[in-house]
């Protein structure tokens, strides 16, 4: 089961990176950073417009900051931008991204309809009230989310628009199961889960806006990744 992780690694070295990117590329922004690092306030540094500034357009490879920073912070932006202020949502969500953005999407299948059908399948395969259930259920949402997310493009391609669009409610109802199925044994992790299922437009949106950033608009395509690769190494020099 896929859980918020990205807050809690994060390391002093990662956000002193942060801190000397803010200061190389906005020096006027450099105090109010350093001034948060040295006092601890983890949060308050991730939400300065300057970290935001300094993490957009950094994505793809080569890149100046650490993974989890490049894909947290804007979605912490995004979900902020549209009224969502958990911080606890917006390190799901890059936890999602992350869990499989590593993983090549060959592995991991994008049949269209075949994938919500396969993934329902495997959750009904499994007695109800039971943890298994819960993080089969957990799982396969949160590969709809990424699905939905970060790879609309390839999803499109195989099913149309309208199968982007499906992967949502699924992800927002198999959410809702898990949370139901662990509610007794775990309320702090069921609580999470149901209110990712009630935010799933908001969530989906900002791994959206996130993943065309780090990965580029054409991230199915072989030529979208080279382009992105070849702008990122351009800028690195």
């Amino acid at each position: 089961m896929i859980l918020p992780t990205v807050h809690r690694s994060l390391r002093r070295g990662d956000l002193a990176r942060l801190v000397a990117e803010i200061a190389r590329t906005a020096p006027e922004a450099a105090a109010p950073a350093v001034e948060a690092l040295e006092a601890g306030n983890v949060d308050a540094l991730l939400d300065q417009e300057a970290a935001v500034e300094v993490v957009r357009g950094c994505g793809g490879a080569p890149a100046a900051l650490p993974l989890p920073l490049l894909w947290y912070v804007p979605i912490r932006a995004e979900l902020r931008a549209g009224g969502e202020r958990a911080v606890d949502l917006a390190d799901y969500a890059a936890s999602v991204a992350l869990a499989f953005v590593r993983v090549q999407a060959t592995h991991l299948g994008a049949r269209g309809e075949a994938d919500l059908v396969a993934w329902r399948r495997a959750i009904a395969g499994l007695p109800t009230d039971t943890t298994a259930r819960a993080e089969r259920a957990a799982d396969c949402a949160a590969l709809a989310l990424w699905w939905a997310g970060c790879f609309p493009q390839r999803v499109a391609r195989r099913g149309g628009a309208g199968l982007v669009r499906a992967y949502l409610p699924f992800a927002a109802s198999a959410l809702h199961e898990a949370a139901s199925q662990i509610a007794a044994r775990a309320p702090e992790v069921a609580d999470l889960l149901s209110r990712a299922s009630t935010r799933i437009e908001a969530l989906h949106q900002a791994l959206r806006s996130t993943s065309v950033d780090y990965l580029g608009p054409e991230a199915h395509t072989s030529r979208g990744r080279l382009q992105r690769y070849l702008f990122r190494l351009g800028r690195a020099n």
